[in-house]
């Protein structure tokens, strides 16, 4: 098994401290399994644009969230990863108050590279945004 997993179990079990976004923006890890992460976020009003509408970063948020989480899960002991491009496709308008859940696959981890798929979905089902994302990852030393 992947240390990186228990790593990200121990931030939704709450055994350590979540990382500080997820504290501001209030969402939480609802499923960390090797290669995929979930997450939920009830939205709010805080969490608009000029529009009255949620702002398109709290997708993109989500979507980079969950896919490095879930590149996270298959790091081996003393590796690290970082985000190099993060792609988001927005579908739908998402009003304050409305649960956003963001799910999360790993498509291909190779020795430097993974690459995952993500998507966000409003308490109705609806697609509201999806994303690719690259990570980079940082051999152990």
């Amino acid at each position: 098994m992947s240390i990186g997993i228990d790593a990200v179990r121990a931030v939704q079990r709450g055994d350590v401290p979540g990382p500080g976004i997820a504290r501001l923006l209030g969402f939480t890890l609802t499923r960390v399994e090797a290669g995929a992460v979930d997450a939920v976020l009830e939205t709010s009003d805080e969490m608009t644009n000029p529009m009255h509408t949620v702002h398109g970063g709290i997708a993109a948020t989500l979507l980079d969230t969950v896919m490095g989480c879930a590149v996270h899960t298959v790091l081996d002991e003393g590796e690290a990863y970082t985000t190099t491009d993060l792609h988001v496709r927005y579908v739908r308008a998402v009003a304050p108050g409305t649960i956003l859940t963001a799910t999360s696959t790993i498509t291909h981890r190779g020795r430097r590279l993974a690459t995952g798929d993500g998507r966000v979905v409003d308490e109705e089902g609806r697609l509201v945004a999806h994303g690719t994302t690259s990570c980079m990852i940082f051999p152990a030393d």
